[in-house]
């Protein structure tokens, strides 16, 4: 007889951060869900070494599948292992990421209800002492409050935890590997989904646990990255819409600087809304130098 089909696949794109992917599939081995309803796809994305002694321990406590490609991106890594799913849904997620137990019984819930929907969870700093992954996941959460107001209406949400139909993703034609960096190509994707006409649900029960450590530098290169992925993303999207470039209106930034001030944190709230404008600047200068960089190549 052939082995029952997954009703998900957990794809995990890896790069160079083994004790991270570590974490990872012990929190993996702690959900309450059947071992035989479940797949997990380990892509590693050209580490410096072999993630075999990694990823051997889990082999008897998940159906584990480790697959190697030279470094091509995390949206061609996430490609990769949705290629091999044989899930009826896929599940994405990142190394320095930790489900919660109840995360797929959650998404199983609803898509009881949404079939046809990319649902996207909610994420949890796991680093809260850390004042920059603090303003990083509160950036995100800003962004959930500015496109997700409907949960049944949603636009936005970021790839290290949604899920939708294996069949629909490929229809799609996977995630955009025209984008290089983890920057934008998760964006593109809603977009493209959007514009096709599916919903978005949100539900932010679907837990994960982000432990993404940074300082001022890595937070400084983080939003950066974002505006030279927002550059690229924009482009695409007026390409595909045939208009011009459109941004976010005004009220969209004020309001961000004053987010901070609206939510409780552990850190001084003032600092969170400079490392606020600190990304914005950051992403207009990514924004722009991405921009310059398309320009002179057209030269």
């Amino acid at each position: 007889m052939e082995p029952k089909q997954p009703f998900f696949s957990i794809i995990i794109p890896t790069y160079n951060r083994p004790e991270r992917l570590e974490t990872c599939l012990k929190s993996l081995t702690r959900l309450n869900y059947p071992r035989d309803r479940f797949e997990v796809i380990v892509v590693d994305d050209g580490s410096a070494r072999s993630l075999d002694s990694v990823v051997s321990p889990f082999r008897g406590e998940l159906n584990l599948q480790l697959i190697r490609q030279t470094n091509a991106g995390p949206a061609a890594a996430r490609n990769t292992g949705a290629a091999s799913a044989r899930g009826k849904f896929l599940v994405f997620t990142d190394d320095d990421c930790q489900p919660d137990p109840n995360w797929l019984k959650v998404l199983e819930t609803h898509f009881d209800r949404y079939p046809d929907g990319l649902l996207g969870g909610h994420t949890i700093n796991e680093l809260s002492e850390n004042l920059y992954s603090e303003a990083s996941q509160l950036l995100v959460d800003y962004l959930y409050t500015y496109y997700n107001r409907d949960p049944q209406r949603a636009a936005f949400f970021t790839s290290n935890n949604f899920a939708l139909s294996t069949e629909r993703f490929r229809e799609l034609g996977y995630f955009d590997t025209t984008f290089p960096l983890a920057a934008g190509e998760d964006r593109e994707l809603c977009d493209r989904w959007l514009h096709r006409g599916y919903t978005m649900v949100y539900v932010p029960e679907a837990l994960v646990y982000h432990a993404h450590k940074l300082s001022l530098p890595t937070f400084w290169r983080q939003h950066f990255n974002y505006g030279r992925g927002a550059f690229h993303f924009h482009q695409v999207r007026s390409q595909r819409n045939l208009e011009p470039i459109k941004v976010e209106p005004l009220t969209f930034y004020t309001d961000l600087l004053r987010y901070p001030f609206s939510i409780p944190s552990r850190h001084p709230r003032v600092l969170l809304a400079g490392l606020f404008f600190v990304s914005q600047v950051a992403n207009v200068a990514g924004f722009f130098w991405e921009r310059l960089q398309r320009d002179r190549s057209l030269l």
